[in-house]
């Protein structure tokens, strides 16, 4: 029997999330979860999140962007989580159901034991909303590391080093790397080598790949969402889709709009960014058509 649910990562500004303790009574009493329930016949997965929140905790649902789908099989059933990442509500949370509540952070040691179906949840949650792309082809070596630098100072936490066809590549994707364990970043080479904190496939590779890799992070770039389904088998951290928009390193690609984008996304186990000539402002849109964040080239430097 496949039980649907809605799960609600409920954020606070300084970036602490709610877990809730199952009650004494129900299956897995005492262990840590996010918030939520089953859907109920007739519900939307955003409905069912909207009174589950009023039932437990008291908050009325203001502003919950959809992000991703877990199935696990437990031995007494099967569920899929319909995760949101909830930003606005009403009212403070206070336990309704006798159940115990705290805010965690990524950074803390994590309360114990937490449902097994909720635990990878974490790690997607740890990545943060822009994907950045290198774009020193057409910046030119030192005004990259210029504009990279920069945006490590002011918290750019994730950057794929992609310029591929750059003289002495290896060695300015090692500046960039130095610069940014500096600040605590990570990044991800594509088309190898493997002297970074993990890898990004293209489409193609990744359609061929057989395994996923067993160190650092895994990122792939999917354009369908077959493309998506094989990242998802394999168990790819994260995936960026698109072309959303027009955009001058793919011109006359086909483009998926938000509709198409939404579309393909909907249901991913992983966490997927948008892609394809978009800046900071479009977040909101992009969250809203079920994107975990930004990828973004030039966007990410102008």
């Amino acid at each position: 029997m496949l039980v649907e649910v809605a799960a609600a990562v409920i954020e606070r500004a300084d970036g602490a999330f709610l877990l809730a303790q199952r009650p004494a009574g129900k299956v897995y009493a005492g262990w840590w979860e996010f918030p939520g329930g089953k859907i109920h016949e007739g519900e939307s997965p955003r409905g069912a999140l909207a009174r589950e929140l009023h039932e437990e905790l008291g908050i009325e649902l203001r502003l919950a962007y959809p992000w991703i789908t877990r199935v696990h099989a437990y031995a007494h059933a099967t569920v899929r989580l319909h995760f949101f990442r909830v930003l606005q509500w009403t009212g403070d949370p206070h336990p309704r159901e006798n159940q115990a509540f705290l805010w965690q952070r990524l950074q803390a040691p994590i309360a114990e034991p937490m449902l097994p179906a909720n635990a990878p949840v974490l790690a997607s949650l740890a990545l943060p909303l822009e994907y950045a792309i290198s774009d020193a082809t057409n910046l030119g070596r030192d005004v990259f590391l210029q504009r990279l630098e920069r945006r490590l100072k002011g918290g750019l936490q994730l950057i794929q080093f992609r310029d591929r066809d750059l003289p002495e590549r290896e060695k300015l994707a090692q500046s960039a790397i130095t610069l940014a364990h500096r600040h605590g970043a990570k990044v991800l080479m594509s088309g190898g080598p493997a002297i970074a904190d993990g890898v990004h496939f293209p489409a193609a590779e990744l359609m061929a790949l057989r395994e996923r890799p067993n160190r650092g992070l895994a990122a792939a770039s999917c354009h369908t969402r077959a493309e998506l389904e094989r990242a998802m088998r394999l168990e790819i951290d994260f995936a960026v889709l698109g072309p959303v928009k027009a955009t001058a390193s793919h011109p006359g690609a086909q483009l998926l709009g938000w509709e198409g984008f939404a579309e393909i996304a909907r249901g991913a186990s992983i966490p997927v960014f948008a892609i394809g000539g978009l800046r900071l402002e479009d977040l909101h849109e992009a969250r809203s058509a079920g994107a975990h964040g930004l990828a973004m080239m030039r966007g990410s430097w102008s």
